[in-house]
């Protein structure tokens, strides 16, 4: 029910300001506090103070990770995205790349550990507690790795005075396994059963299968580590963890048979708390706590899906969409015909209705794609809510964990291990397909050559490497748009791919063009040397409605209006460049030259970074 979220809100209302102190506030501070204010000494004696300590230590994703494969062959974008700064810098350093060297969260979830054992509850009561912390501490680290690989393990709070500031990094294979052992006593003793909107076991788990699969990944991908031989450990850690949730955890995909919408259902739903997808949510309600929802993933807001994406989905027999003769020089509307039916669900497609025209001038009404320069012309369904009243927008769900990620884990791991069947495939990639209305995948699919020039180190790693290429779409296009696809090219040693520009709509020349689907023409393309006619100047369509004009030229034509690959025909373009991704260097990110000075220890910079 949402009503639990409410009840969780309130909680945190109530200490959210006094936990923050206590854990803000340094030692000195911390002597002169009145008793009758929230210590140490009088806090974290009950199962109520556990939980509302615990309760701080939530960090979970907003709405906003529907822009988070912003800057990926996913998603354009306009916007300052490290890696595409970093690209194309000619001298990126730990100066210019200076952001992530912050512990202060790591304090907070240590500093519990440190003090809770004197609650007056049970073992198994405060051993839950301690899972929660377990895990978050878990996180905090596996984003540290991700972004510096060897870093500094800190298990205690840490003094101005304490030498440990000053400690060395640890290599990234001592703190990983300290990771995972977090998650698997988070695992252990968390508990299930929770309300809605708390972390339970079944989070603890997906996170873990989730972060093994990454590690496992990326040890056998990255040869500069010298830690491949360690990557099946991972990989079968993953595969453990998914398999446990599938047999235990009571989840399934949410299905009521209508392929065309169930799986935009799931993100745009202010009611998500029986929802059996679900893993974890956050549940808003305008009245409690509004979702902050506008629409900046749809339109020309700052991001906007590439054809890269909208190429990977399959048509509806099942064959890649990239097989079929010409598929390079299909115009707007013929793109959406016969294709896998999570596309329309994630794309805005010809005839789309628009109802929620808040950033939208033209009004509601059957939707025309409108261009801009930087952007491809495709706009973004899959979190966008296409409702005019701001008390439904603002209190729709947002589906942190969903079980359909648990099941594209089990398959990957399987396949990476070599030990994927038919059975797994059934269990896993083929109940995503089949919510979908999509055929079956089966165990030796035909290779698809677009996948395999673009993961090429697939074929060396696994005698299963057809049936990978087919999960990693499948994973691709299930969890589109949703912030996975940055994390999935550099665990797959896949950054190489960054460098190719984002494109859009194919135009084969300039000319009249329909976007909607009726057959009737919608926009007029114009050389760039022309000027776009008054209002009452414009040419009609059959339908009375005044064409859309735009001018086109190249991306160094400062009188377009948007940009075309070859002037006045090809695909819309994003970027005159991406530039270029330095393997293994740009894997990883340097430590802060600030950071450095503080803590010489912390030098040598790793991969190449000064």
């Amino acid at each position: 029910m949402k009503y639990n979220f409410k009840n969780i809100g309130k909680k945190l209302g109530a200490l959210a300001m006094a936990v923050v102190t206590l854990t803000a506030c340094n030692d000195e501070f911390m002597d002169r506090l009145p008793q009758t204010d929230i210590t140490l000494d009088n806090f974290l004696n009950t199962e109520q103070d556990l939980k509302m300590y615990t309760y701080n230590l939530y960090s979970f994703p907003s709405p906003w990770n529907y822009v988070g494969d912003a800057g990926t062959d996913n998603q354009a974008t306009t916007s300052a995205v490290e890696v595409k700064n970093i690209m194309i810098s000619t001298n990126p350093n730990s100066v210019t790349v200076s952001s992530g060297w912050d512990w202060s969260r790591l304090r907070e979830i240590n500093l519990f550990l440190e003090n809770c054992d004197k609650a007056n509850v049970s073992p198994e009561i405060l051993a839950h507690y301690k899972g929660i912390a377990r895990l978050f501490r878990a996180n905090f680290y596996m984003d540290k790795v991700k972004r510096f690989s060897d870093v500094p393990w800190y298990d205690k709070s840490l003094k101005t005075s304490d030498t440990d500031l000053y400690k060395p990094r640890s290599p990234r294979d001592s703190v990983v396994q300290q990771i995972f052992s977090d998650y698997q006593f988070a695992s252990a003793n968390i508990k299930t059963g929770q309300l809605k909107g708390e972390v339970d076991k079944w989070v603890a788990l997906t996170y873990m299968a989730r972060n093994a699969l990454y590690e496992g990944t990326f040890r056998k991908y990255h040869s500069e580590l010298n830690l491949t031989s360690t990557a099946s450990a991972y990989l079968g850690m993953a595969r453990d963890a998914a398999r446990e949730i599938m047999d235990n955890g009571k989840f399934s995909l949410y299905t009521t048979g209508k392929s065309t919408s169930d799986y935009a259902s799931l993100f745009n739903n202010t009611n998500l708390s029986s929802n059996p997808e679900v893993i974890y949510a956050v549940y808003y309600d305008k009245k409690l706590i509004s979702s902050g929802f506008w629409a900046y993933m749809f339109g020309n807001y700052e991001a906007c899906p590439t054809k890269d994406l909208l190429q990977s989905y399959l048509t509806t027999n099942g064959t890649p969409y990239t097989s079929l003769q010409g598929y390079e020089s299909n115009t707007f509307v013929k793109e959406f015909a016969d294709r896998d039916p999570r596309l329309k669900q994630t794309f805005a497609y010809p005839g789309w209705e628009l109802v929620n025209t808040s950033t939208y001038a033209p009004g509601a009404g059957t939707y025309i794609q409108s261009f801009n320069k930087n952007f491809t012309g495709y706009h973004q369904l899959k979190g966008f809510i296409n409702d005019k009243l701001d008390e439904v927008y603002q209190s729709v769900d947002f589906p942190v964990l969903r079980y359909a990620e648990i099941l594209l884990i089990y398959a990957e791991a399987r396949a990476e291990l070599g030990e994927l069947t038919q059975k797994d495939l059934d269990e896993s990639i083929n109940l995503l397909r089949a919510r979908a209305g999509m055929p079956p995948m089966q165990l030796q699919p035909a290779v698809d050559p677009v996948l395999q020039k673009m993961y090429p180190l697939a074929e060396q790693a696994t005698s299963q490497w057809q049936s990978l290429l087919e999960i990693r779409r499948e994973r691709r296009v299930e969890l589109a748009l949703e912030g996975f696809r940055y994390d999935d090219l550099m665990r797959w040693k896949a950054g190489k791919l960054l460098e190719k520009v984002p494109e859009g709509i194919y135009f084969p020349s300039l000319g009249k063009y329909d976007l909607t689907g009726d057959g009737i023409e919608d926009i007029l393309l114009i050389p760039s040397t022309q000027a776009i006619p008054a209002e009452s100047e414009k040419e009609s369509n059959l339908l009375g409605k005044k064409l859309i004009y735009y001018k086109a030229g190249p991306i160094t034509d400062s009188n377009a209006t948007v940009y075309l690959k070859n002037g006045t025909s090809g695909n819309v373009i994003t970027s005159a460049g991406m530039g270029t991704f330095k393997e293994p260097q740009y894997y990883y990110r340097p430590v802060p030259f600030n950071e450095v000075q503080l803590n010489k220890s912390l030098l040598p910079q790793l991969f190449g970074w000064e």
